[in-house]
């Protein structure tokens, strides 16, 4: 028996990944959504808290894409 294709994920898998590293780049590119000043937050326009907020989601949207590839990869186990 040959041991299963470690470089193919299952489709829900694959698109769940997809969908989660697209979206902070699509969140971020819509320019004309943030391309605003208010409301602002402990004195900084929208425009800059939005960006940074995002910072910190896409990083959790990688860590959750990368963690649904390693337990694909590794069979659902822990």
């Amino acid at each position: 028996m040959s041991e299963p294709d470690r470089h193919h994920l299952p489709w829900p898998v694959l698109a769940t990944v997809v969908a989660l590293l697209a979206l902070p780049v699509v969140a971020v590119l819509m320019v004309p959504l943030y391309a605003r000043r208010g409301p602002e937050l402990w004195g900084f326009p929208f425009f800059y808290w939005y960006q940074l907020l995002w910072v910190f989601i896409a990083s959790g949207c990688t860590y959750l894409a990368y963690r649904l590839v390693h337990n694909a990869r590794r069979g659902g186990d822990r």
